[in-house]
C-alpha cells in the first residue's frame, strides 16, 4: 500500500474504495485502521458494510463457512455498487467532485 499510495498519489483522489480484512483469529482491526488511513489520505470515498469488513477462517474453506462475514462482503459489495451508479448519476447530473487544494503541512512542534 505504501508504494501504491506514493506511486498513484493523486490518481487515487475522489475514487470509490473499501478496505477488507481476513485472518484466522486476530489482528484484523488493528490492519483496517492502518488501510483506511490510505483512503482518508488520497481523499477517496471509503464505502461501508453492516459491520467491520473482515472474514476469518484459516482457509478459503474457513472463509466460506463465516456467514456473518460472507454477509458482511455482500453488503459491502452492494453498497460500492451504489455509490459508483450515484457517483455516475452526479455526474451525468452535471455534479463534480470538489477541487483538492494545495496541502498544507504544519509540524505538531513550532
Amino acid at each position: 500500500m505504501d508504494k501504491l499510495a506514493g506511486k498513484a498519489g493523486a490518481a487515487l483522489t475522489h475514487k470509490v474504495g473499501a478496505t477488507v480484512t481476513s485472518a484466522r483469529r486476530a489482528g484484523t482491526t488493528a490492519t483496517l485502521d492502518v488501510l483506511n488511513k490510505y483512503l482518508s489520505y488520497h481523499q477517496m470515498v471509503s464505502v461501508a458494510s453492516n459491520y467491520w469488513p473482515m472474514v476469518h477462517g484459516n482457509t478459503p474453506e474457513d472463509v466460506k463457512k463465516d456467514e456473518e462475514g460472507l454477509q458482511i462482503m455482500r453488503t459491502l459489495g452492494r453498497n460500492m455498487a451504489w455509490i459508483l451508479k450515484c457517483i455516475e448519476a452526479g455526474k451525468k447530473a452535471g455534479i463534480e467532485a470538489p477541487a483538492t487544494e494545495a496541502k498544507i503541512m504544519t509540524n505538531f512542534i513550532r
